[in-house]
């Protein structure tokens, strides 16, 4: 029986594309969605990929729709925690609603999606987590105080469940992506686009497909012994 795994935000963008592989590497793949219904019919019919409509930013609606994943497909031993929101302004004029819109889904609807399964992953002994967090968690970005305080608490996440599970042969890892080309970045004026690939050294957006490849690297059985690390997937765009 194939493994099963669970990717929020798993109908569009960077979240499509790890759906997609996962389930051309052999596992059962559930994908979450938070509100465009015809988005995920579409998904679905044009991948055979189960959808589930739930907000990860709130504890009992995850709990409630993992339960109905794992009634449906059986014990989720993956998770790709992807979901997540922007809400940027700078920070004289950034509201508390933008703050915890951006806390409540893209750190602690990380914790709302993991900790409901970390129990029946700590029995069977096993378990794969990857977490994906952003550049932007590893140098902060302008107007973007809150987002990149969430994906620097991504990292942290990852790194404590890392020494919590590895005994019980669970893994956590973070992917930290740089600009790819999904819709959300296609969107922006031309002008912009070309000043954001400008400061990447490989000259290009990443693709939502390479992201994927890397979450596969990491969620198979024989990587356990890579546990609470961060892969920078970014184009060569380091920074100090």
């Amino acid at each position: 029986m194939s493994r099963v795994a669970l990717v929020t935000g798993g109908s569009r963008g960077i979240g499509a594309a790890i759906s997609k592989k996962l389930k051309a590497d052999g596992y059962t793949v559930a994908a979450t969605y938070a509100g465009n219904d015809e988005a995920a019919a579409a998904f679905t019919d044009e991948t055979g990929i189960k959808t589930y409509k739930w907000n990860v930013a709130d504890y009992d609606s995850s709990k409630d729709g993992i339960a109905q994943v794992e009634a449906d497909l059986g014990p989720i031993e993956v998770v790709v925690a992807n979901a997540g929101i922007t809400r940027d302004a700078p920070f004289h004029k950034m509201t508390p609603e933008q703050w915890h819109q951006v806390i409540d889904t893209n750190l602690t609807g990380v914790f709302n999606t993991i900790h409901p399964i970390w129990p029946g992953m700590r029995e069977r002994k096993f378990g794969r987590i990857v977490v994906i967090s952003s550049i932007n968690g590893q140098k902060g970005q302008f107007a973007q105080v809150n987002y990149a305080a969430t994906k620097a608490g991504d990292l942290g996440i990852v790194k404590s469940l890392a020494q919590e599970g590895a005994r019980a042969n669970i893994t956590a890892n973070a992917i930290c992506p740089g600009y790819i080309g999904t819709d959300m970045v296609m969107a922006v004026p031309e002008k912009v686009r070309e000043s954001i690939i400008a400061q990447i050294p490989a000259g290009r957006l990443g693709e939502p497909e390479e992201i994927a490849r890397a979450v596969s690297f990491l969620v198979a059985d024989d990587a356990g012994f890579i546990n609470g690390s961060t892969i920078s997937a970014n184009g060569a765009q380091f920074f100090v």
